[in-house]
């Protein structure tokens, strides 16, 4: 494997949007997320974006049309959710207070998910933007058992 871009982390993801320049501006304030670039093309349709998270990477864009005619925003087909992603914080109950007050369903209350002495534990939560994308937040509550 060759080594990432140093601005780029190894694996990022891709999401679409029918109002993606709205999303943007939502997904910073609900989440947390930071613009690292955001290129706008005819009539403010978002082209291409960056949003940062601690040192994760999410790409924002519009929904398809084009070379991207397949990309979709789950509102747009009926609820379906292909993807939900993941995010480590460090206070998940604050978080979730926080994203609950700017507008975010949540739609699993911060919870602990124990797996076992062997696996560890989690405390997140689930929630859902205002086009339809789900999201965890969470963070590690115990690490497994050391081998």
């Amino acid at each position: 494997m060759t080594n990432p871009h140093p601005q780029w982390p190894s694996v990022s993801s891709a999401i679409f949007y029918e109002d993606a320049g709205a999303a943007i501006d939502w997904l910073c304030k609900a989440f947390g997320f930071e613009i690292r670039l955001k290129i706008e093309g005819e009539g403010g349709r978002i082209e291409h974006s960056e949003l940062t998270f601690g040192n994760g990477l999410v790409m924002v864009g519009s929904v398809g049309t084009g070379e991207r005619v397949h990309c979709r925003s789950p509102r747009s087909v009926g609820g379906a959710n292909t993807q939900a992603l993941c995010l480590y914080v460090a206070d998940v109950d604050a978080h979730c207070e926080d994203a609950r007050a700017a507008g975010a369903t949540i739609v699993r209350e911060p919870h602990t998910d124990d797996y076992g002495e062997e696996h560890g534990a989690n405390r997140g939560y689930e929630a859902v933007d205002p086009e339809g994308h789900h999201w965890w937040f969470m963070r590690v509550a115990r690490d497994p058992k050391a081998p």
